[in-house]
């Protein structure tokens, strides 16, 4: 990894995540006359925060990704068998997505059922499969696991501070960027380093 091929990441990856904030940040607007970023109700302040959020929500991204990174080599380090990873991955998957569901149940009782806070770690579920999937189809089948781990478990690790709030537009908003800027860099990382095989 060159700084030229760090800096074509970060940059995409920063204009992804504005990109989309916008374009969700508007729809919620225009869906929802009550939905403002910071309290200012005006399109274009509104314009210009949707922008430096989706702008920060891209740094907090790829913060994600390269922290990822970080811990998957060092765990290689420490656990030698990539079966034992795997599973301990999936299990982590399993884990954050039942909490995910649970937790909000129980944070925000009386406001829905287990089963309506299922519905976002299904969606989030079903991306990270299909993402997991497209990936492999790029690169080979050692890739599924590792990516449905990224895309599911570190996604919503970023996404905690909307999901602390017991508001549709507020995770929507973050958690979209969060998906596409994820996305982007997991799929994008085996042709910045020059290896189909990584």
């Amino acid at each position: 990894m060159t700084l030229r091929k760090w800096f074509h990441l970060f940059w995409t990856t920063l204009v992804i995540g504005m990109v989309v904030s916008t374009g969700i940040g508007l729809i919620l607007q225009y869906s929802d006359r009550e939905f403002s970023v910071m309290g200012l109700s005006a399109v274009g302040f509104n314009v210009i925060n949707m922008l430096l959020g989706g702008a920060t929500i891209s740094v907090l991204s790829q913060m994600g990704f390269f922290a990822y990174l970080i811990v998957r080599f060092i765990v290689g380090g420490i656990i030698r068998s990539k079966t034992v990873w795997d599973l301990l991955q999936l299990t982590i998957v399993i884990v954050v997505l039942f909490d995910l569901a649970y937790l909000r149940t129980t944070n925000f009782e009386g406001s829905g059922s287990f089963l309506s806070y299922s519905v976002l770690p299904i969606i989030i579920l079903l991306i990270s499969l299909a993402i997991a999937y497209w990936k492999t189809k790029m690169t080979n089948r050692h890739a599924f696991i590792p990516t449905l781990f990224f895309m599911s478990a570190v996604t919503i690790l970023e996404a905690v501070p909307a999901l602390k709030l017991d508001n549709s537009a507020s995770s929507l908003f973050m958690l979209a960027p969060l998906l596409v800027c994820n996305a982007w860099q997991i799929l994008i990382l085996h042709k910045i380093l020059d290896n189909k095989k990584s």
